[in-house]
């Protein structure tokens, strides 16, 4: 076995990358061995007689399905979780998602005719209060409100 440690290093400079990372073609061992300078490992480069291998990657294909798991709902337990409810989703944020959920309904109603208004501004100031659980409970006392005027 011939000793190419002079030219790896060589075109490990030439390529940028590590020693280990140099491929040397099995057989092409004879015009590398008498490569000496830089221009000679390039032009060897170029005829393919040397190359690098690939770096070595880490696989997201496990991180990939343990999100899709976790998008419906698994992986989630209290044993996975670190950090108190608030932390986890603030009280806040959670507000934000309900109000404009509910701000939606009520343009959507009244745009629809559905609500006049009137009833519009009073029913959206008692969202705002926090007088509804949910938008399914919005509902339900809009029904009640167009009720009542239609009675």
């Amino acid at each position: 076995m011939t000793n190419l440690s002079a030219q790896r290093r060589i075109a490990a400079l030439v390529l940028g990358c590590g020693e280990n990372r140099v491929w040397i073609n099995p057989e092409r061992i004879a015009d590398v061995e008498n490569a000496m300078s830089r221009e000679d490992i390039r032009n060897l480069i170029e005829e393919g007689a040397i190359s690098t291998h690939q770096k070595k990657g880490i696989s997201r294909g496990r991180v990939r399905a343990r999100i899709a798991k976790r998008s419906y709902g698994h992986k989630k337990g209290h044993g996975r979780r670190s950090g108190s409810k608030g932390a986890r989703t603030p009280s806040k944020e959670a507000w934000i998602k309900k109000i404009r959920a509910q701000r939606k309904e009520l343009r959507a109603q009244r745009e629809a005719g559905t609500i006049t208004p009137t009833e519009y501004r009073r029913l959206y100031r008692r969202a705002a209060g926090g007088q509804f659980r949910n938008v399914a409970h919005l509902k339900t006392q809009i029904e009640l409100v167009t009720a009542k005027r239609e009675n």
